[in-house]
């Protein structure tokens, strides 16, 4: 397992040898992820330049520089879900969100992500998955996405595929998530919210593959590879491992 501070800043720490210090992380990490990094796995040799299932991450609009987050904050209108949204700050803790399988398809903790798979997002601090539908967004009026489900289980439209350029989701790419269900990519196109939310980005999906949709992976704890994923416990289902 790795604690990143994302790839323009230093890292936290690599964990090597010896035992994970939880007080060098205390004041980047909500609790539950200092929980995740003190209990998990604790070593590993290299940085791993992929997403694996099972890791927790931030994800930077490239564009508009915001990060995709969420909050108990609910639209006013539209679907009245949990609301979705991008903002400037690095350290907020609502903007962390753990890769998973869907609901028919595993993702064994550590398995490498491959360009075109389907996978939900579920927020960290909610367990709300990454979530649209054909309601309208409440700024831009494209397409709304919001946060849904309890516990990590909400139903198909938490589906997301990964497109990227190779064969597996590196780090260091830009990408987009297109919406299984609705064929619409994640999108920011730079609209804000005012109060109570004063200053967030809307984050929306819209049709067109556009600079506006393409999002890399910035800070986050990235889970190692396993050397058996077949035998290893399946994190597809549940969302108690965070």
């Amino acid at each position: 397992m790795q604690i990143s501070e994302g790839h323009r800043r230093p890292l936290v720490f690599l964990v090597g040898m010896g035992n994970l210090n939880c007080a060098v992380v205390t004041r980047f990490l909500p609790a539950l992820l200092l929980l995740l990094s003190c209990i998990l796995e604790p070593s590993i040799s290299t940085e791993l330049s992929f997403v694996t299932c099972g890791s927790v991450i931030k994800l930077l609009n490239l564009k508009h520089n915001v990060r995709l987050h969420s909050h108990d904050v609910r639209y006013g209108s539209g679907s009245g879900q949990q609301s979705v949204t991008g903002v400037s700050e690095v350290e907020d803790s609502n903007s962390y969100w753990s890769v998973r399988g869907t609901s028919d398809t595993f993702c064994h903790r550590g398995t490498p992500v491959k360009c075109g798979q389907t996978i939900r997002l579920t927020h960290v601090n909610t367990g709300r998955n990454l979530h649209s539908h054909y309601f309208t967004s409440p700024l831009s009026s494209n397409q709304e996405v919001s946060a849904f489900g309890e516990g990590g289980e909400g139903d198909h439209l938490d589906e997301w595929t990964v497109q990227c350029s190779g064969s597996v989701w590196k780090r260091e790419e830009a990408v987009r998530f297109r919406h299984r269900a609705t064929d619409a990519l994640l999108s920011v196109t730079g609209e804000q919210y005012g109060r109570p939310i004063h200053g967030q980005r809307e984050v929306h999906a819209m049709s067109s593959p556009n600079q506006h949709n393409l999002w890399k992976v910035m800070e986050g704890i990235f889970m190692k590879p396993s050397e058996s994923p077949a035998g290893s416990r399946d994190y597809s289902h549940t969302h108690t491992e965070f």
